[in-house]
């Protein structure tokens, strides 16, 4: 059996999974700090302490996400957009669309069915509808980020959010409240913005089913059921959902090891 890792080092955590003959048997999960070298070494062993096994054990390392050429112990890196489309297409078979809402960006991948990429878009000029634009929106209402999925799902009248700008959407966030707006109906609002925004993203690429959601906000339930009424199809959510880049790193280099031992 095979050992391999991948580590994503992405705009705000770092991620490793370790692979053992495609199974999943350690992973770790920790933000990104000031010094990436540091934080791609402690996500790699840390998964090397969920899985027991030491480094010597590893056959090989892919390295993804923006900090990818910042580690240093792995034999490859590789695009992001490769390592979700291969991850997602690896715990979903019928995967042919995946949308990643991360930190600071929001990627849409079209699939092949044999989880290869065939065309992309990418949102990177700024954090509107992302991570980031949750976590100040929820900051501006008093809650914490994590608490918001399940907030937004007792909305009775959502309100409509307009602002695609981070700070102009915290404003408008405010003046809502201000007006007596129930928190989980402005949260149910902010939910249905980011949906219309992605999907207008998808659109670019093609929306076709089967459609996977991956990175840090797809944990967020109320996003989850925001996207699939925008969307108008079922959305796959794995609990691996925000690792799934660090894993099609990991089954890349499952691949390698083994054309390596051809």
């Amino acid at each position: 059996m095979t050992l391999t890792g991948g580590v994503d080092i992405g705009s705000t955590t770092a991620k490793c999974v370790l692979v053992e003959d495609g199974r999943v048997v350690g992973k770790s999960l920790a933000p990104v700090g000031v010094d990436i070298v540091r934080d791609a070494d402690h996500a790699f062993d840390e998964a090397l302490l969920d899985a027991h096994r030491g480094r010597e054990e590893v056959a090989f390392i892919v390295g993804t996400g923006y900090g990818r050429f910042k580690i240093r112990f792995g034999q490859l890196v590789v695009t992001e957009i490769s390592c979700h489309a291969r991850g997602a297409s690896h715990l979903f078979p019928g995967t042919r669309l995946v949308l990643d809402i991360g930190g600071q960006d929001t990627k849409v991948i079209r699939v092949s069915e044999r989880g290869e990429v065939e065309d992309f878009a990418m949102n990177d000029k700024c954090a509107a509808g992302t991570g980031r634009f949750l976590d100040v929106c929820a900051n501006a209402l008093g809650f914490d980020v994590a608490e918001i999925g399940p907030v937004s799902l007792t909305a009775r009248r959502p309100v409509k959010v307009t602002s695609t700008c981070t700070v102009f959407a915290e404003s408008e966030v405010t003046s809502h409240l201000s007006r007596g707006k129930e928190p989980p109906d402005i949260l149910a609002g902010l939910h249905a913005s980011i949906a219309s925004r992605s999907l207008s993203l998808m659109q670019r690429v093609g929306v076709v089913p089967e459609v996977t959601f991956t990175g840090g906000v797809s944990r967020n339930e109320g996003m989850v059921r925001a996207l699939a009424q925008r969307v108008g199809l079922p959305v796959n959510v794995s609990p691996l959902s925000q690792f799934i880049g660090a894993l099609g790193a990991a089954l890349l280099g499952q691949e390698r090891a083994a054309g390596a031992g051809a």
